[in-house]
């Protein structure tokens, strides 16, 4: 049997490789022979479907006097009004500068941690050990930020903390980490780094087992040390899931994780905690400002358009694929 087919341009293609055509099946026919495949993709479809776009429509609440009794379309319209307000609130300059920062904090701190606990963990070779370290590394992604914020507290606790226990024990004052405005940004990407980097290490971890092993072999013939092996042939090969994850991470920048500062503010340093999500939780559910609220959400969700679409094209720029 002749399993060759002659293309266009005169070679020869396996018939294995070539399209299956069937004239005359329609979409019909394709659901019901792959439903079962479409059934597992049902629930993550219908959530991205209820939760991000069918709720879309209410964005226009910003720009109405959002009344409950009225309704969204029963509301009169308001214009840019809720717009005004809020830029000319001296409360989300500050919360705007706060999460600005404790994000660019996180980019720095955050962002490279699991690059370098996945290079690590890479020239780990006893395995039982790699193993232990990669489970403890995962752990805290799994675990509630109530319960990490409870545990944070504790060991930062002045008079009960370990923390404070061991610079007692060193002649040192202790040191009100959570209530000082110098320390809660550093408790935060602390902890922000304690929570993800474990998670970050699978996907490193994951591209770096894609690398061809003898180039490696070919570095170490030409005398290579370490971390000239790391510099210009790791590096490189993860360089492109780095950039990804760079344009998703600077999507971001614009939201702060509400549950973990919610668990780690407190009154005391509401000037350097307060961001835009707890701001909206605040002025929209607690106080019932629901199109002020809308606003905020509304230009939180514009500027980090903005972002990902400017740094994904300056990573496309740069030589690497980007999201798209």
């Amino acid at each position: 049997m002749n399993t060759l087919h002659k293309h266009s341009s005169g070679d020869a293609v396996p018939l294995a490789v070539m399209p299956e055509r069937r004239p005359g099946r329609g979409l019909l026919y394709y659901l019901k022979r792959d439903r079962y495949l479409y059934l597992f993709l049902l629930p993550a479809m219908s959530f991205f479907l209820l939760f991000k776009y069918v709720t879309l429509f209410g964005e226009i609440i910003a720009f109405k006097d959002f009344r409950l009794l009225q309704g969204i379309w029963g509301s009169p319209w308001a214009g840019l009004k809720h717009f005004r307000i809020l830029f000319h609130s001296q409360d989300f300059w500050m919360i705007l500068r706060n999460t600005l920062l404790l994000n660019l904090y996180n980019l720095i701190v955050a962002f490279p941690a699991p690059i370098v606990l996945s290079i690590l963990l890479n020239e780990v070779r006893v395995n039982w050990f790699k193993r232990v370290v990669q489970n403890m590394l995962y752990l805290p992604f799994f675990i509630s930020w109530v319960v990490l914020g409870g545990i944070i507290t504790s060991l930062l606790s002045p008079s009960t903390g370990v923390v404070n226990a061991l610079l007692q024990f060193f002649g040192q004052e202790p040191i009100f980490f959570m209530t000082s405005t110098r320390w809660w940004p550093a408790v935060f990407s602390a902890s922000t780094v304690w929570q993800s980097a474990g998670w970050g290490t699978i996907i490193y971890m994951a591209a770096i087992t894609s690398i061809d092993p003898g180039l490696y072999e070919a570095a170490k013939i030409d005398g290579a040390s370490k971390l000239r092996q790391i510099w210009h042939i790791t590096l490189p090969g993860i360089r492109g899931t780095i950039a990804i994850l760079l344009v998703l991470q600077m999507g971001k920048m614009m939201d702060v994780g509400f549950e973990q500062v919610l668990n780690l503010q407190n009154p005391a340093v509401f000037s350097v905690s307060d961001v835009i999500s707890t701001y909206v939780y605040r002025v929209g559910l607690q106080n019932a400002q629901y199109s002020l609220a809308t606003a905020v959400g509304l230009f939180q969700g514009a500027i980090s358009l903005i972002l990902v679409l400017a740094v994904n094209k300056t990573v496309k720029k740069l030589g690497e694929g980007g999201l798209w």
